[in-house]
């Protein structure tokens, strides 16, 4: 097996870091989504991107900020 060049580490630890960047961002705008048609369309926006996010702990964040707005809190 022959030893990974310094340019293709480069281009996957880009790779890596643009994807962690995008799905932050699309974290957020779930967060912010407003009505369900939203959150599902960034949902999978986000599985085809990282097909193994634990979309659990998304969801556990979404129920957390819904108790945070209607608390007003």
């Amino acid at each position: 097996m022959s030893k990974i060049t310094p340019k293709r580490r480069q281009f996957e630890i880009k790779k890596r870091q643009k994807r962690r960047k995008k799905i932050k961002k699309l974290k957020e705008k779930y967060l912010s989504a407003k009505t369900e048609e939203e959150r599902k369309k960034i949902l999978e926006k986000i599985l085809k991107i990282a097909p193994h996010y634990p979309i659990n702990s998304l969801l556990k964040l979404d129920k957390l900020g819904d108790s945070h707005r209607k608390t007003g809190v």
